[in-house]
């Protein structure tokens, strides 16, 4: 096998080791990849410096770099649904939400293949005709981008996108577990002209070749999605040579429910806030946050149509939701609401593993919370939502933001005032109003607190990859006489 990309030439790991890959509907083994390890990733960081430090490649223009993203936006159109059935054999979710991720990740690089050119810097007026002062942007170098095993190629997208419109050359490490569309993106990438070594692909566990990576005096930024404590690892990592970090690092999302929304439209979409790929989504709506007095009646209809969500395998068109990732994260999942229980919630459905092959988890509801539970603390990352009540505004607003997260979070109300206020007092990254989920890759993404450092998407998302350099000149140079000499 050559699943590796280095240096513009796929090849085998250094020292031949393989994994094997899980669809997480069934259990079973659909292929095997080559693993990299600490030789794979030195050369793979090696070729994206000498491709950097050589300078052609950022001599190329920020229109001819857009093109290749263009390019590659409409390789992966043309090849959408095989892109899809990728995405969904290696993750387990409905082949309708691959589509779905496919098409944005398409919008991600055209947008960012058309943002590329309009940072061109800026003139500064200093006063003084005869100061030229400018600011000009600058790639930031060699960039290290680690994925997720969630949203493989949309989330890999967001990093490479803005890395090849800034100028950077990259490595790119996805998730061990989902790296077949990465395998298929890197393709996609080279028959769009992305020259050699400029793209680097390397396919592994963290444990193994993360740290080569990430402490890496020749890297010049780590940009990590992924939970908060490989998070720290990471930055801890980077830190010896202080490069530039960007960490997505997941959240424990507020749903604030007033009693004067359009509770049809709340209920269905609090349905979907967390249910939505089984819960594994940074942005999930895992904490329901219901007003006092309609709490008892939006919680019946709750659990009742929480009960009849199906589940199912990605081709199976009468599931609404797919397994999860792995049988270890869903013993962790498990353990996480058996922890809750313990400290005192009730646990209205769910909760129990199924019998039969693949590691589904059903929708888990777990009442009668308050902050301090670790169930409404900690992110379990799957289909479990904790349920909080309210009597005030400030009350409610107080809750929401009583977590060392700070991704997202919704509120619903038809008081336009009442929206606006609440929504200007959560901090977290993402606010919707009477929505939830979606996203637009005009507008920035990313968290308050410990839930990251930086943002992805948007002009920000492109600025995490270049550098501003001030540039002053004196078009008329004179002796200061600073010194009198």
């Amino acid at each position: 096998m050559t699943d590796l990309h280095i240096n513009g030439v796929w090849v085998a790991a250094h020292d031949g080791a393989e994994r094997e890959i899980i669809c997480p509907a069934d259990g079973t083994v659909f292929k095997k990849v080559d693993e990299a390890g600490p030789a794979d990733a030195q050369a793979a960081i090696d070729a994206a410096r000498s491709a950097f430090d050589s300078g052609w490649w950022t001599q190329i223009s920020v229109i001819q770099r857009g093109a290749i993203l263009e390019r590659t936006g409409d390789l992966i159109e043309e090849r959408l649904e095989e892109f899809a059935q990728a995405e969904s054999m290696d993750t387990g979710k409905r082949i309708v939400e691959a589509r779905y991720d496919i098409a944005d990740s398409i919008r991600c690089l055209r947008y960012f293949a058309q943002l590329g050119p309009t940072f061109s810097g800026r003139s500064v007026d200093t006063g003084d005709s005869h100061i030229q002062s400018r600011v000009q942007y600058e790639p930031v170098g060699v960039a290290v981008l680690i994925t997720p095993w969630n949203y493989p190629l949309l989330q890999a997208v967001w990093k490479v996108a803005p890395a090849i419109a800034a100028g950077c050359t990259f490595v790119l490490k996805p998730s061990e577990l989902t790296p077949s569309t990465s395998i298929m993106f890197m393709q996609a990438l080279v028959d769009a002209g992305l020259p050699p070594g400029v793209g680097n692909l390397v396919l592994g566990a963290g444990a193994s070749i993360g740290e080569t990576l990430t402490s890496s005096s020749k890297v010049d930024m780590v940009s990590f999605t992924g939970g908060l404590e490989t998070g720290k690892r990471v930055m801890a990592s980077a830190a010896a040579t202080i490069k530039k970090v960007a960490l997505e690092l997941g959240g424990k999302n507020p749903n604030i429910i007033f009693a004067d929304a359009d509770l049809e439209a709340a209920l269905d979409n609090a349905l979907t806030a967390i249910f939505l790929h089984s819960g594994q989504v940074c942005s999930a709506g895992s904490r329901l946050i219901v007003e006092q007095s309609i709490h008892h009646s939006f919680l019946q209809e709750f659990v009742e149509r929480a009960k009849k969500i199906r589940l199912g395998g990605p081709f199976d068109e009468s599931a609404e939701t797919g397994a999860l990732i792995s049988e270890a994260h869903r013993n962790k999942v498990h353990t996480f609401v058996e922890k809750g229980v313990s400290e005192g919630a009730e646990l209205l459905c769910g909760g129990e593993i199924p019998e039969g092959p693949g590691y589904f988890y059903p929708p888990t509801i777990l009442a009668n919370c308050t902050t301090h539970m670790s169930c409404v603390q900690d992110e379990s990352f799957g289909p479990v939502v904790t349920i909080e009540t309210f009597t005030t505004e400030e009350q409610a607003i107080a809750l929401a933001n009583d977590t060392y997260y700070g991704l997202a979070g919704a509120v619903w109300t038809q008081d336009a005032g009442k929206s606006q206020r609440v929504a200007n007092a959560l901090r977290h990254g993402t606010i919707w109003i009477n929505d939830f989920h979606p996203y637009v890759p005009q507008a920035e993404w990313g968290g308050f607190k410990q839930s990251g450092i930086g943002r992805e998407l948007g002009p920000n998302g492109l600025l995490e990859y270049l550098e501003a350099k001030h540039v002053y000149h004196n078009t008329s140079p004179a002796p200061s006489g600073w010194f009198g000499a």
